[in-house]
C-alpha cells in the first residue's frame, strides 16, 4: 500500500464527520423543539387522562397506541423522544412500542400526497397493512423483550 492509498481513506471520514455534524445540526433545532411541545404536553394533559386511555389492557393499548402513532406522524428521532417520555407517564410498553411503529410507517397527513403518487390503491392497502403489522411487531416485541430480560 502506497501513502497515496491512505489518503482517500482519511478523507473520506473527514467528510463523513463533516455531514453527519451537519446533519446533527439540523436535526438539533427539531429535537428541541419537541422537548419544548412535551414540556407544554405535561402541563396540559394530566396522568389521569393518559391512564384512562392506556388501561393496560394489551389490545387496547396497542390498539390505541397505533392509533395515536396513525395520526400523529413524524421522523423516528422524535418518536424516540415521546415514547421516552410516555413511558415515564406511565403509558404501556405495547401502547408505545404500536406508536413508534405507526409514527413512522404510517400517515394520515400524508395520505393525500401518497394517493397522489402512488395511487389510491396502493395507499389504502400499504397504510392498512402498516396498521395491522404495527399491532402484531408491538406485541411481539414487548413479548421478546420479556422473555429475554
Amino acid at each position: 500500500m502506497t501513502k497515496n492509498q491512505s489518503k482517500p481513506a482519511a478523507t473520506s471520514f473527514v467528510a463523513t464527520l463533516q455531514k453527519a455534524a451537519v446533519n446533527i445540526g439540523q436535526a438539533l433545532p427539531i429535537i428541541v423543539g419537541v422537548l419544548l411541545l412535551f414540556g407544554l404536553y405535561r402541563n396540559f394533559i394530566p396522568n389521569t387522562f393518559l391512564r384512562q386511555i392506556f388501561t393496560g389492557n394489551i389490545f387496547k393499548d396497542t390498539f390505541m397506541g397505533s392509533v395515536a402513532g396513525s395520526i400523529l406522524a413524524g421522523n423516528a428521532v422524535n418518536s424516540y423522544i415521546i415514547g421516552g417520555e410516555l413511558l415515564k407517564d406511565g403509558v404501556s410498553l405495547y401502547a408505545v412500542t404500536a406508536f413508534l411503529v405507526t409514527w413512522v410507517t404510517i400517515g394520515v397527513v400524508q395520505f393525500p400526497a401518497e394517493v397522489a403518487f402512488l395511487g389510491k390503491s396502493f395507499a389504502i392497502k400499504r397504510n392498512f397493512l402498516s396498521f395491522v403489522l404495527s399491532f402484531l411487531v408491538a406485541i411481539a416485541t414487548v413479548i421478546t423483550l420479556k422473555i429475554l430480560g
